[in-house]
C-alpha cells in the first residue's frame, strides 16, 4: 500500500477521549489540489483528437468518479482507446500539470497543518492513481498523510463505499477502537460524498466545481478555508441520526 513515513514524534491526540475526533481521510482531486481543470483539459484534448465533442456537461459528469468509469465514458464520446491507455493518457497530463504547479484549495493545507499539530491521524482517500497521489501527497510535510488510498488499489471506485471501507480497515490498525462515528471524511463530489457516506464516516461536503444536493448523510461546509481541528471534533461530538442498518461501533 503506497504509505508516507509517520513524524518521529507523534503528538497524543487531545480529541481522543470519550466521544472526540480519532481520524480524518481526505478526497484528494477538488478537496486539497484543485486539479479538476487540469482532468477536465486532458478529457477534452483526448476526446478532439479522436475527433469527437466534450461539452462542460461531459466533464462535469466524471468529477469524483473512479477512473475506469470515465475511461469508459470517453469511449462512449469517441476515443478508440482500451481503458488502460485513456487513464494512463489521463493521469500523465495531470501529473504533468501538477508538477509545474501544486493548486492547492483554500483552507486545505492549513487544516492538515492543524490536525498534525494535534495528533489526528490522516490518509489520502482519492480515485487518482498513485503516481498522481504521490506527487501531491510529498508535496507536503513528512507523514501528513499515515497512509494513502487510491484508484489502483480497488476493485470498485467511488460512489461505491470500497475505497473509505479500505481506509477505514487500514486506520483501525493504527488507532485502537476506532469508530467509523469519530472518523470525519472530507469530499467534494456527488461520488465522493456518496462513497464515503455509505462506509458509515461523518462526512464533509465541501462544495467546488459540482453543486451538492442536500441529504442527511452529509454536511456541507461552504469551504475550508478556516476550519480547524477543534471545529472537526465539535462536529464529531455534535448528536446526529444514524441511519437505518448503520449503527455505531468499531470500523468494518
Amino acid at each position: 500500500m503506497p504509505a508516507t513515513t509517520p513524524p518521529a514524534s507523534v503528538p497524543p491526540n487531545p480529541f481522543d477521549a470519550g466521544s472526540g475526533l480519532q481520524a480524518v481521510l481526505w478526497d484528494m482531486d477538488g478537496t486539497i489540489v484543485d486539479t479538476e481543470p487540469y482532468w477536465i483539459a486532458a478529457e477534452t484534448k483526448l476526446v478532439h483528437a479522436h475527433g469527437g465533442t466534450w461539452t462542460e456537461e461531459d466533464a462535469l459528469r466524471l468529477v469524483g468518479q473512479a477512473l475506469p468509469n470515465s475511461a469508459r465514458m470517453l469511449q462512449e464520446a469517441g476515443v478508440d482507446l482500451p481503458i488502460r491507455d485513456i487513464i494512463d493518457t489521463l493521469t500523465g497530463s495531470v501529473v504533468d500539470e501538477v508538477t509545474k504547479n501544486v493548486p492547492w484549495r483554500p483552507g486545505a493545507r492549513e487544516l492538515l497543518e492543524d490536525l498534525a499539530r494535534h495528533g489526528v491521524p490522516c490518509a489520502l482517500v482519492t480515485m487518482s492513481e498513485g503516481p498522481l497521489a504521490g506527487l501531491v501527497a510529498d508535496a507536503l510535510p513528512e507523514g501528513t498523510f499515515r497512509f494513502l488510498v487510491t484508484g489502483d488499489m480497488v476493485s470498485k471506485g467511488k460512489p461505491d463505499p470500497e475505497p473509505y471501507l479500505h481506509a477505514l480497515r487500514t486506520m483501525a490498525g493504527i488507532v485502537p477502537g476506532l469508530d467509523t462515528l469519530r472518523t470525519v471524511a472530507l469530499e467534494d463530489s456527488v461520488p465522493g460524498v456518496a462513497s464515503a457516506a455509505a462506509s458509515g464516516a461523518r462526512t464533509i461536503a465541501v462544495p467546488h466545481i459540482t453543486a451538492l444536493p442536500d441529504s442527511g448523510d452529509w454536511t456541507v461546509f461552504p469551504s475550508l478555508a478556516g476550519v480547524s481541528a477543534r471545529e472537526l471534533d465539535d462536529f464529531v461530538r455534535a448528536p446526529r441520526d444514524v441511519p437505518a442498518g448503520q449503527g455505531a461501533g468499531g470500523a468494518p
